[in-house]
Order: structure tokens, then sequence, then C-alpha cells
């Protein structure tokens, strides 16, 4: 099994590194500390191309493989972990629509998704449904060829931004089991009805906001259901969060390898007892054991991406 990446990989890397270095980095701290929204580091990650990671390429997208996506956000997230999340939710949604809609509905969205012209999230977890998804109240009810979407979402990333923004509802909410009356309506930021109402404080993950959204009556023409098909919807999420699993695993690989860095960097540079703290070897061995778990994490995180690479399911992996 080989555990190395290749040269285009490298090079991505390479590239994505340098631009965090540069752009993110310097101003994470004031701008975490202030919430304050990174406009101009959403404008560079346009400019790589990142928010069509993994569109394909026959709609503008970069089409990239799994283990470059995990890159990505392990390299972000070093900088910067809030960045991260308008970068997630968007390509969790992303990956959703290109794998799940119909053709119409890729035509219409993927091309101006993948230039960050427009942008994306997700909307499922609702104030009285997270993990428990088929939990979720909101009812979308059909009218003649629309559906008429009522409901509360909570802790909605990208939801000022995104347009548009699927939605899961329930289509059938006498259905058994709850899972096969559940879908996915794309809404449209534009529609009557559809409102963020709230900015939901947090005490850190500053860099993207997290918002309650309401839905009042609002009206999705039919041609909005993802992929056409009613009660599909709760399987497209969870395939869609198998991608956000990975992308979770590498933030994390990323914000304990700016930890790492910190610690290192603050052994070789605070004294005591007349030389620096990292000769000492009780040091030596704290460092050691971050090493290693970081690297057994990042080792794990790759391969649970290169397993999505191949084609099998991977649940536990992700």
């Amino acid at each position: 099994m080989d555990f190395g990446l290749n040269d285009e990989q490298r090079l991505f890397r390479q590239t994505l590194r340098a631009f965090v270095d540069r752009e993110i980095v310097p101003v994470a701290r004031e701008w975490e500390r202030a919430g304050r929204y990174p406009t101009e580091i959403v404008a560079g990650m346009r400019e790589l191309g990142l928010f069509g990671l993994v569109i394909p390429e026959e709609y503008g997208g970069l089409g990239a493989d799994n283990v470059s996506f995990a890159l990505t956000f392990e390299e972000i997230s070093r900088g910067w972990m809030g960045i991260a999340g308008i970068l997630g939710s968007h390509s969790v949604s992303s990956w959703m629509l290109a794998h799940h809609g119909t053709e119409e509905q890729k035509r219409r969205y993927l091309p101006e998704l993948a230039t960050g012209e427009r942008r994306t999230g997700i909307a499922l977890t609702e104030p009285g449904a997270g993990t428990d998804l088929q939990g979720i109240t909101t009812v979308a009810k059909k009218d003649g060829d629309e559906y008429v979407v009522s409901g509360t979402k909570m802790w909605i990333t990208n939801a000022r931004y995104a347009d548009p923004l699927p939605v899961l509802v329930k289509t059938d909410p006498a259905a058994t089991p709850a899972h096969r009356g559940m879908s996915i309506l794309l809404v449209e930021a534009s529609s009557p009805g559809f409102e963020v109402t709230a900015d939901i404080g947090k005490l850190g993950y500053k860099g993207t906001e997290s918002c309650e959204v309401v839905l009042t009556d609002v009206r999705v023409p039919a041609s909005q259901l993802l992929g056409g098909v009613e009660g599909r919807g709760l399987q497209q999420a969870l395939s869609a969060l198998e991608t956000g699993r990975i992308n979770i695993a590498a933030r994390s690989v990323g914000v304990a390898q700016r930890a790492y860095d910190e610690a290192l960097k603050y052994a070789r540079e605070r004294t005591a007892f007349g030389g620096p703290i990292g000769d000492f070897q009780a040091i030596q061995i704290r460092l050691a054991e971050m090493a290693v778990a970081l690297q057994s994490a990042r080792l794990m995180t790759y391969w649970a991406a290169s397993r999505m690479d191949e084609g099998v399911r991977m649940d536990t992996e992700s």
C-alpha cells in the first residue's frame, strides 16, 4: 500500500500551503477574535478554484480526488479552521448536487458553484433534530407543481450566502420508516418566506456564520426536488456527509499540526535553567508523543480518503 502523495498532489499542497501562510495565518487570530467575516480570503479561494473542488470538470470544477480534498481542509485549517467551514459546507452540498441532482439541476447550478459566483450550504439540523435526522419536523406539502415548505433549521453554515440552499424536508410525514418520506429541496434565497433570522453566537469557530433559518409557506417548484424523486433525501444527505466526515477529520489534522508547530516553537524559544526547555527529556517525550498521534491521525484520514477514491463504502473508515 502506497502512503505517498503523487506529484500532482504534492504541487497542490505546496500551492495551498503558500496561500495559507500568505493570506490566512497573518490575520486569523485578529479576525477570529473580532468575528470578522473573511471576505478577502474567500476571494482568494475563488481564484484558486477551491469552490469547485468536488465538482466534475465537465461542469467547470476541479474534479479533485478525495486525498486532494483532504489536503485542502488540512492546510486551510492549519491556518484558520473557521475558513474551512465556509468551504466545507459548500463542498458537501456541491458533491450532493453533482451526484444526485438531475441533469437540469446540475447544469443550472454547478458551473456557478464551481467558480464561487454562487455559494451553497446544507440545511439539515433543526432545534429538535441533529444527529437524528429522521426526527425533523420541516414539512413540504405538494400543491400542484410546487411544494409549500414550513419549518425552522438551526446552525446552518453559509446560510447568508447560500443560493440555492438544499433543505431536508418531510414530503410524507406519515411514512414508515420515516426516511421514506424525506426529500431535499433546492430552495433559492430570493423565495418569499425564506428568512435567515439570526446569527447564533459561538465561543469560537467565528470565521463562518452559523444561522437560524425560518421557512414560512415557502413555495418551491417541483423541479427543485433534488434528483426529481421523493423519498431519497436522507440517503442523499448521508452519502454527502461521508465526504463531510473526511473534511472534518482533515480539519482536525490541520489544527493538530498547527498546535504541534506552536508547541515546538515554544519549546525552542522558552528558556529555563540556562537553556531552551526543549532540551529537557520530559518535554521531548511530550513532543514525540504529539508527533506520533498527529501522523497517525493524518494517515487514517488519507486512508479513508483513498478508500472513497476507490469507490467503496467507507462508513466505518470515515
